[in-house]
This record gives C-alpha cells, sequence and structure tokens, in this order.
C-alpha cells in the first residue's frame, strides 16, 4: 500500500527544544514559506496547518501558501459552531479553486472550554458534537451541489446553495479525529479519513475496529490516518540523544502547568495522551519506539517515533499494516527535520514521490511565476462564474463586478 506522507507547518512557534524559550525560533510568512517549499520540493503529500487562538489563521496561511508551491495539499480546520455551515461552504470550495484542487479539510469541534468561550461557544462536548454533526450534513451536501433546507437543533438554513463548485468532486475529502463514543459516531456516518493521535499499535487497532464497525452500520467506509511526531537519525543512538535533548531544558515545574492546562479540556484523546506518561519524564518509551516526551508540554500530539530510517519506517509499516494510509509528522525544528524525514525515512517507505518540474528560468520569469498563477486561478474563477450566471438565465457579468462589494 502506498502511503500519503504529511508534514506540518508551526504557525504558533518553532524551535530546538520544547517547553523553553531557548533555540526558540520566531516564525513568519518568510520561514512558514521555506517549510511548505521543502515539503513540496520532497514530496510530502500536503501539511497540516493547526488551529486555535495562539496560531495564525490556517485559511490565510494557506491561501498564501497556493502561488510559492506547486503540488502541495494543505489540510485546514473547519470549525463548527465558530463559522456557518454555508459561510465555511464558500470558503473551502473557493480554497479548492483558487488551489486548483489542492484543499484538504480537517473537522475541529474544540476541546479547551476557556477557548471556546473566548470564541463565543458555551456547549459542552455532546452538545458541540451535536453542531458539528450538523454543520457537517450542511457543509457536505452544499460542496456536493445541494440546494439546502436544514433545521436542526443548532442549525437551520433556508435555501442556501453554492455558485461556485469545487474543483475536487464531488467535494474536497474530510479529515476528522476524535476518541470519544459520538466523536467516533461522526466520524462513522459523516467523514472520509478519521485521525488518532499516535498511540501504541494495540490501543490504535481497538479505535479502527471500533470506527469500521459503526461505518459499516452505514453502508460506509472511512480511511485512517494517525498523527506523529518523528525524530530520524542516521543511527538510533542518535535519535535517542535527540530525543533527550528535546526536552533537555524541561524542569517539573513546567510539565506541570502544562498538564495542568490540558487537564481541564473535556477531549478523550487529550486524556489518553496524558494517561500514556502520566506527567513523569522517566518512562517514555511507552511502546517500541513510540516516545511521549513530546507530549509533557505540548497539546494534542503527543508522541514521536525515534529511531534510524529503517528502524521509523518499520515502525510505520506496523501502522499501515492496520490499516492506516496517511500518516500526518512533524518534528523540531520543522524546516531541518523535514529534510531528515525526506532523506534518512522516504527511502526505506511505499511512497510515491512525483517529479518535481525544473525550475530552470530566467530571474524575471521567477518573480513572476506566482503571478501567473493567481492569474490563471482568477481566470477559472471567472469562468465558473460566468456559466453559473448562464445555468440561471443570466448574462456575463461586466469586468471587475462582484456580488456584495
Amino acid at each position: 500500500m502506498s502511503l500519503n506522507l504529511f508534514w506540518f507547518l508551526p504557525t504558533h512557534g518553532d524551535g530546538h527544544y520544547l517547553g523553553s524559550d531557548a533555540g526558540a525560533r520566531p516564525v513568519d510568512h518568510g520561514y512558514l514559506q521555506q517549510i511548505a517549499q521543502a515539503a513540496d520540493r520532497l514530496g510530502f503529500t500536503g501539511v497540516l496547518i493547526p488551529t486555535g487562538r495562539s496560531c495564525e489563521d490556517a485559511w490565510l496561511v494557506a491561501a498564501s501558501m497556493i502561488p510559492v508551491t506547486q503540488r502541495l495539499k494543505f489540510l485546514v480546520a473547519l470549525r463548527p459552531s465558530v463559522v456557518s455551515p454555508t459561510v465555511a461552504a464558500r470558503q473551502a470550495a473557493t480554497l479548492d479553486r483558487l488551489s486548483n484542487g489542492r484543499a484538504l479539510f480537517n473537522l475541529v469541534t474544540g476541546s479547551d472550554p476557556q477557548e471556546l468561550a473566548g470564541d463565543g461557544v458555551f456547549l459542552d462536548h455532546t452538545a458541540r458534537y451535536e453542531a458539528s454533526a450538523e454543520f457537517t450534513r450542511v457543509w457536505r451536501r452544499l460542496l456536493e451541489g445541494e440546494k439546502v433546507d436544514f433545521d436542526g437543533k443548532h442549525i437551520k438554513v433556508r435555501g442556501a446553495q453554492l455558485l461556485f463548485p469545487p474543483v475536487q468532486q464531488p467535494r474536497p475529502p474530510l479529515y476528522f479525529g476524535g476518541s470519544s463514543d459520538v466523536a467516533q459516531d461522526l466520524a462513522a456516518e459523516q467523514v472520509d479519513l478519521y485521525l488518532t493521535w499516535g498511540e501504541p499499535p494495540e490501543l490504535v487497532k481497538e479505535k479502527i475496529a471500533q470506527v469500521r464497525a459503526k461505518a459499516a452500520a452505514h453502508g460506509r467506509t472511512v480511511r485512517f490516518g494517525i498523527r506523529l511526531h518523528v525524530i530520524v537519525r542516521e543511527t538510533n543512538d542518535e535519535a535517542w540523544q535527540a530525543a533527550d535533548r528535546l526536552i533537555a531544558h524541561l524542569d517539573d515545574e513546567t510539565i506541570a502547568k502544562a498538564q495542568t492546562a490540558f487537564a481541564r479540556q473535556d477531549s478523550v484523546g487529550q486524556q489518553r495522551m496524558a494517561a500514556l506518561h502520566g506527567g513523569r519524564r522517566d518512562q517514555l518509551e511507552i511502546s517500541p519506539n513510540l516516545w511521549a516526551g513530546v507530549g509533557l508540554v505540548r497539546g494534542g500530539a503527543g508522541t514521536a517515533l525515534v529511531g534510524d530510517g529503517p528502524t521509523v519506517a518499520a515502525r510505520i509499516n506496523e501502522y499501515a499494516a492496520l490499516g492506516i494510509d496517511s500518516f500526518i509528522l512533524s518534528g523540531y525544528p520543522h524546516l531541518e527535520e523535514a529534510y531528515r524525514v525526506g532523506e534518512l525515512l522516504f527511502p526505506h517507505l511505499d511512497v510515491t514521490i512525483p517529479e518535481v518540474p525544473s525550475r530552470v528560468r530566467s530571474r524575471r520569469r521567477a518573480r513572476r511565476w506566482p503571478t501567473n498563477l493567481f492569474r490563471a486561478a482568477w481566470r477559472r474563477v471567472k469562468e465558473a462564474t460566468w456559466q453559473a450566471l448562464r445555468k440561471n438565465g443570466s448574462s456575463a457579468p461586466r469586468r471587475g463586478w462582484c456580488q456584495w462589494a
């Protein structure tokens, strides 16, 4: 089975060490562009762009990376209860059109009550998933070309419709991760790819079996992916030394403070991550080559595969044998580690890396090619606009026309 390998854009910050300002690296657009272009050239399928108040806006970052990459896909967060499904569908279709079919979407319900309250969301865990399920039903139907009337508990729309369809048909793929029963129910009914954080293989196997069974009850099949950090070096000893360096500046107070913050969240997945290490740093290898040190101070994905290229590849293939075909990877710092993964890990995996078009061109042309890409994308948008209007019996718009401008 050929694998899809993704990388990560650290829009919340980057550096050499966890939980410390030592070795911290400012993250600006130029640095994110370097990472995106490295991932694009190395052959990663796409990049995950995180969401939350500590991150730059994922949609704007993705849009800014379209003209400076050639084949890279962008996995961007959908936020039910924060944005309406109709607006989110329009945004999704536009991002897919401007990127010429390089948009992927990740349904994120949220897990921190304090952050959610800041966004105006005051629903409890179960109600958030109810709202997310309604959101997803409307969002999917709109992108698939339906005119939608929906009268739900949390969402009500009347006569909702998209005039400009996405490039990917019937719609761009929808990713989603969640460990609770209600989350798995949503995944089984509506999403295309179910994501899990990097738990030991036996626990991942259980989750896959649960979601598969629930999806089968709806007459559906679901693909699977996993979110992991990686620390890969030329030898196993070097990799474990790098893992130790990553948390070299952590003290017990910093770990305790982070764990207290994570404990206030109502995410079952976060609870499962915390249980892997218990806030202790003396027993962090929780499964062969699976290290939980990242989760001492980082929320969300908290485990890393550690080893040389063949060793990490063998562990990835163990997950692949369970049915996982997509691996969303990251490492600190993300620019250097992207190259390490591409050079040390890729050769040991069944992954198809497309050829990169030649970049031999004049300086003048190199400066202008992003603008040309935007012009081509805009021509596609205008042509689709005219076609949609003709279909509705209207004439083509005059130059510069835009509804609600």
